[in-house]
């Protein structure tokens, strides 16, 4: 299965939000951001810190897609 966190740089976007803005709001590491920006795995507990602060749910800033 890949990731794609599209919809989340989207979002932030749309709040007129920078990454550096949502990693100090979320208390998440640079380099969990990185992995995001690669569309790289990143675990539950980061992703609802994200949803919290944008006050949004899990599905609302990332697709996940079947490899076939």
């Amino acid at each position: 299965m890949t990731v794609s966190y599209n919809k989340l740089w989207k979002k932030l976007i749309d709040n007129n939000m920078m990454k550096k803005d949502l990693r100090e709001a979320a208390g998440v590491t640079t380099n969990v951001m990185a992995k995001m920006g690669k569309n790289e795995h990143v675990s539950t507990e980061v992703l609802c810190k994200i949803c919290e602060v944008l006050n949004c749910e899990i599905d609302d800033i990332i697709d996940i897609k079947k490899e076939y």
